[in-house]
């Protein structure tokens, strides 16, 4: 059987889910085979068993998963052959911490940030769940939430100062290379990557060159970030 990675797609094939990317990252580390499977939000009902209602979700060879963080820890056990997404148990640790410091902290901006873009890239079909979706939780149209895009674009780079500081010393989260932790956090940033169009750091800033690293990682495959090319 094949392994597929079910994942949300604009409506000229680029995947934006910072979930999904943290698992396309996981399994060309694992050096995993996988077909990536675009799908709508009208589509996540439908896959598979009908259980999930986000991506993403990963068939491998009949096993059903559907939480980022629980799909990287089955990653790890059931290939143990592979290369470590943690390296034991400090780095299981500290990808937790890097999920609750994203989750908790970047995703609320960014959020605020990638909402127009995000919804300019969708399909038709998409950009009615999203709209209505999206309003319902921010309380206000889109275009209300957008024009707080620069308030919000200001106070990034200072949330990311924990990082910043760290990778002023070293190349990865991790220490000597590239693990779960890394692309927890660069799942997040490749989010507005594929929507946004702008940079949002200078060249020389320590998390935009931790970020080139992680885009040139297992073939590049961050950079071409569209379905024909993501999958292995």
């Amino acid at each position: 059987m094949q392994r597929i990675l079910y994942s949300l797609s604009g409506a000229s094939g680029q995947h934006y889910s910072p979930h999904v990317w943290k698992i396309i990252m996981s399994l060309k580390h694992k050096g995993l085979a996988f077909d990536l499977k675009p799908v709508s939000f009208g589509d996540i009902s439908s896959i598979e068993d009908g259980s999930f209602s986000s991506v993403p979700v990963l068939n491998d060879q009949g096993t059903l998963l559907g939480d980022s963080f629980e799909i990287a820890q089955y990653l790890e056990t059931t290939y143990n052959d592979t290369p470590s997404l943690f390296d034991g148990d400090g780095g299981l640790h500290l990808s937790r911490f890097v999920e609750s410091y994203c989750k908790t902290v970047l995703h609320p901006t960014l959020a605020v940030i990638a909402v127009m873009d995000m919804y300019n890239i969708m399909s038709d079909a998409d950009r009615a769940y999203f709209r209505t979706a999206r309003e319902k939780r921010f309380g206000m149209p889109l275009e209300d939430v957008y024009a707080n895009r620069d308030a919000e674009l200001a106070t990034l780079p200072e949330k990311l100062n924990p990082v910043r500081d760290l990778l002023a010393t070293q190349d990865w989260l991790g220490g000597e290379k590239a693990m779960h932790a890394d692309y927890v956090l660069f799942g997040t940033l490749q989010w507005c990557n594929v929507c946004c169009a702008d940079p949002f750091f200078a060249a020389t800033d320590p998390v935009q060159m931790w970020f080139e690293r992680m885009l040139d990682l297992h073939g590049g495959v961050g950079r071409k970030a569209v379905s024909e090319a993501v999958a292995a």
